[in-house]
């Protein structure tokens, strides 16, 4: 996109994730841009008055309109002020969502690349070094229309400045008179104040728009390192292994920009070179602006009440000229960050969406068959599923077991179609699961992987998955699982928030509990599958037992698929399939393959050995 394009598109998704945010910016903006100018006229006029016939009444006429008009401009201004802020503050969230609903909709294969995870990062970073990406977009604008209204309304107040004339009697002063005279000190003045806001806006399109990655790595490891001891999970450690000193140094690091090689070597340099003789010709403006003013009103073009009119409007014209040159610098230092935005929102979709919906069956005959699946990761060689071929028997109990890195939990993604095989195909009920209409599909599925997470909400919440739930069902499944004594001494029941982010009456659950919690919430979406990823890892022996005393209840006439490293705990399956690196190397029961000198029988004799006397 070029750069029209790209700021035309960015404040339109502004614009409708925050409707109200422009409007309510811009009539701040005017009101602001034109009230330093009224105050400038009223008191003006009051100084004409003063310097001149001094007439009470007409005195009197000016303060009062003076007073009013100023204080309804100010009532005004708070209250655009407020309207302004209160949009502003409501952005963030509204932003946020941007990027949020981004991420749930990127395919599982993107949500787990470091490149997408880096990018999200770094656009967060330079919004929050500098306000670049659409924060910067709001200040752009604001400044834009302050700046603009700000110079209309100079232009309107300063031209009897240029165009006052010399009474003929002072012929000393007549050169004044000639046109000449004025248009060179416009020329003069508008190329200072142009040429002083293209230094400033310079200085932040070549220097700030490039140290932000340099400060966006700085900030990433100060919020890692600068928090660690708030980490309630972390300081344990930290304190153990004394790794305090460890912290302080990335911390020291992280600051590193801000210290003798970073901003203050700019600012010394360049940079307050730049900045230095931006100031220098504001300052040559100045002498300039008020040595044609005071020779004029020397030479008795005006009086001295327009002196300080014509002073204020022209140093204010200065000001909004250059604050325009550093809006469009700006616009340019900001692009880069739009583009990178961009990059993240428009990352595509490769993932074939299907459109069959998949029937509803309340017998759950669902059959599910890998034939020939090969998968490898993204950006590696290594076929971690090689040319399997599998079929998952209707309401039966199958069990998977390896070592690590055998492929079992990437046997499951591929199943729950988080990944699509290199080779080979998966069917349902005899036709490609990429067919599929993908949320149709996935509501065949409830899994509980290893490293399962509980949201920061109440307990039922948590199980249904929703705000609203079926009661009478969540404290079923969580009887079947075995958390019903659990739930009864809780003192808010299904009402109980989990952790303590959101308040110290939360409950910080067991691992053994919360793992109850994530298998009772498998059960409540009622799927015809499923999947449970080392299901009681974390559950002592006696509670092990009581789950697989269970499970035929449990998982009644569904499809259960048990991902597992505790041997012992598949021989209640009806069916075991043995990974080796990538490869379905032995399949049956237990008491056929232990029988099979194979990978299975050497496993269990690992895992045994341990438990002999």
């Amino acid at each position: 996109m070029n750069r029209k394009e790209l700021y035309k598109r960015a404040f339109q998704d502004v614009h409708r994730a925050c409707p109200g945010l422009f409007l309510s910016v811009a009539s701040s903006a005017l009101l602001e841009g034109i009230a330093p100018y009224v105050t400038v006229w009223f008191s003006s006029l009051i100084l004409i008055e003063l310097s001149g016939m001094r007439r009470p009444d007409v005195l009197e006429k000016r303060i009062i309109m003076a007073v009013a008009i100023l204080g309804i401009l100010s009532l005004m201004r708070i209250v655009f002020k407020q309207w302004k802020e209160y949009h502003q503050n409501d952005y963030f969230p509204r932003r946020d969502r941007i990027f949020i609903e981004k991420m749930f909709s990127l395919d599982y294969e993107d949500m787990e690349k470091q490149s997408i995870h880096d990018l999200r990062l770094q656009i967060a970073q330079s919004e929050m070094y500098q306000g670049f990406g659409y924060l910067k977009l709001i200040e752009i604008f604001e400044k834009a229309i302050q700046n603009t209204l700000g110079i209309l309304c100079a232009l309107f107040l300063s031209v009897q400045l240029f165009s006052a004339r010399v009474p003929s009697e002072n012929t000393a002063w007549q050169f004044l008179n000639n046109p000449v005279f004025p248009i060179i000190m416009i020329i003069l003045m508008v190329s200072l104040a142009v040429f002083s806001g293209k230094l400033t806006a310079k200085t932040t399109e070549e220097y700030m728009s490039l140290l932000t990655e340099e400060v966006s790595e700085a900030n990433r490891a100060f919020g890692h390192f600068g928090f660690a001891g708030l980490d309630t999970k972390k300081s344990v450690d930290i304190r153990l292994y004394h790794q305090q000193d460890l912290i302080k140094h990335y911390w020291k690091n992280s600051l590193g920009v801000f210290g003798p090689s970073g901003m203050p070597k700019y600012y010394r340099g360049k940079g307050g070179m730049l900045l230095g003789l931006s100031v220098a010709l504001n300052g040559i403006f100045s002498a300039l602006l008020y040595l044609f003013t005071c020779l004029k009103a020397i030479a008795g073009a005006f009086g001295i009440g327009e002196i300080m009119r014509y002073v204020g409007a022209v140093t204010a014209m200065n000001t909004n000229v250059s604050g325009l040159i550093e809006v469009y610098g700006m616009i340019a230092a900001n692009e880069i960050h739009l583009q990178r935005i961009y990059e993240l929102l428009d990352t595509p979709n490769h993932m074939y969406q299907g459109s069959l919906t998949t029937e509803k069956r309340s017998d759950r005959q669902y059959d599910i068959e890998f034939k020939n699946v090969t998968f490898r990761y993204p950006n590696t060689d290594r076929n971690v599923l090689d040319h399997v071929n599998l079929r998952f028997k209707i309401g039966t109990r199958l069990a998977i077991v390896g070592e690590n890195g055998s492929g079992k939990s990437t046997l499951i993604k591929l199943l729950c179609r988080l990944y699509d095989p290199q080779e080979g195909e998966i069917l349902l009920n005899g036709i490609n699961i990429r067919k599929y209409n993908y949320k149709d599909y996935i509501q065949l599925m409830s899994v509980v992987f290893q490293d399962y997470q509980l949201l920061s909400q109440p307990l039922a919440n948590n199980i249904a998955g929703n705000s609203e739930y079926d009661e009478e069902r969540v404290v079923h499944v969580l009887k079947e699982v075995g958390f019903e004594e659990r739930l009864k001494s809780l003192q808010s029941g299904l009402e109980t928030w989990l952790n303590k982010d959101f308040g110290e009456e939360g409950v910080i659950l067991s691992g053994g509990e919360a793992q109850k919690v994530a298998i009772a919430r498998a059960l409540y979406k009622d799927a015809p599958f499923i999947i449970l990823d080392e299901p009681t890892a974390s559950l002592d022996p006696i509670a092990e037992a009581e789950i697989y005393s269970r499970l035929n209840e449990i998982v009644a006439d569904r499809t259960a698929v048990f991902i597992s490293h505790r041997l012992s705990s598949c021989r209640f399956c009806d069916e075991i399939i043995v990974l080796d690196k990538g490869h379905l190397v032995q399949q049956g029961t237990h008491e056929q393959l232990f029988k099979t000198d194979g990978k299975y029988r050497e496993l269990w004799n690992a895992q045994a050995q341990y438990y002999r006397t």
